[in-house]
Parts: C-alpha cells; structure tokens; sequence
C-alpha cells in the first residue's frame, strides 16, 4: 500500500472524532441558506404524507431535518457525534434523534425515506457496498432514497472545520446497478449540481 493510500485509510477512520472535535466551527460554517430545499421537495414528492424519514448523519439538524419536519415528515436523526445529536435534539425537540452509526443499520423500523446528505460519502467504497442493500432493506414499498456521492468513483479529502476529512464515491454505473440489485430504480442523478452547491445527488426509489 502507498503512503498515500495508507493515509486515506486512516483518514477513514477518523470522521466521528473530526466531526466532533469541529462540531461547534461546522455548525457556524454550515450554510443556512437552505438551497438543498429543491432536492428535499423532489425527495418529499416520491412519499407519502407525512412521510417516515430517516436523515443518516443528521448533524446538528439544519437545514435538512428542519426542512422535513417544516413539510410534515416524521425525522428520525442518527449521528455518530455525541455534540451534533445533542445539537440537535436542542435545535429540534420534535424530531426523534438517536446516537448510532449508519454502517450499523439494525434499526428495527422501515421507513418511506432515507437521507444521506453529506454523510454518506464519508464512507469508504467497501462500506458503501455493504449498506446500500441494507439501506434498501430499511425502505418500505416505494420507498425513497436521496444521497450526496461522488460525480465519479474515487477517493478525495475535503475539510470539516480546522481538519481534512475522507470522502468516497462508487461511479454512477455501479450505484444503478448495485441499486438494481436492491430492487430500486434510479430516479435522477446530477453531477456536481451548480444549483446546489456543486454536489453530487443521487434520488432512487424502490420498486
């Protein structure tokens, strides 16, 4: 292994304690701007009222988890970061917000969404494989998935408060056929969203 892929590996162990140690200074920089509302409307337009929502990587709650509750959707919030859920549970009482790791999806629930906004992508590409099938199995008929990856497969470093952080993307290829596995359909994909601060959304729907 190369010393640069050695270092990407350890970066990828490392998101819970950076999101942590950068909690307040990712919370004051986090745009509040609420541009993702396009997507989260398209999200919220797959599902019924009042939809069951599962935002994996919840963070402190806002602007995502707001939004859904602000349109009628039931939010249940997961976070590996102690600080963030209390954020959280602080910023939106109404929401049901719960410390866990999405890598361990034994969530007795099935829910009409799952978000995965800015969360997701922390994962490594052997981690991303083992939960779509799991986040799938999470899903109730028709159910909808909305993430943010990569515009192609690859690894980068990013940056969360004063810290570099690991990111991860399988191709679009791959997500509509490991999808299709799962027996979900890929509704849109867009790369690099310049409405939407350049990312990547991926929107499927189970069949």
């Amino acid at each position: 292994m190369s010393d640069d892929n050695a270092d990407l590996t350890s970066l990828a162990t490392q998101t819970r304690d950076i999101y942590e140690r950068n909690a307040d200074k990712f919370v004051a920089q986090r745009s509040k701007s609420n541009i993702e509302a396009t997507w989260l409307d398209r999200f919220l337009g797959l599902l019924p009222p009042a939809p069951a929502i599962l935002d994996m990587g919840c963070g402190a709650g806002l602007p995502i988890a707001a939004h859904l509750l602000n349109q009628g959707a039931q939010v249940t919030g997961i976070d590996a970061s102690p600080k963030l859920i209390a954020m959280a549970q602080q910023n939106l009482p109404q929401g049901s917000w719960h410390l866990a790791d999405m890598r361990a999806m034994d969530m007795p629930e099935k829910f009409d969404g799952i978000v995965g906004w800015n969360s997701f992508f922390h994962l490594t590409k052997t981690e991303q494989r083992t939960l779509l099938p799991q986040l799938a199995a999470h899903l109730k008929p028709k159910g909808a998935l909305l993430l943010t990856v990569g515009p192609q497969e690859g690894e980068v470093v990013g940056q969360v408060g004063d810290d570099p952080i690991y990111h991860a993307s399988l191709s679009p290829g791959e997500y509509k056929d490991r999808l299709a596995a799962c027996h979900m359909s890929v509704v849109d994909f867009v790369p690099e969203d310049p409405d939407c601060f350049g990312l990547t959304l991926l929107l499927a729907q189970k069949r």
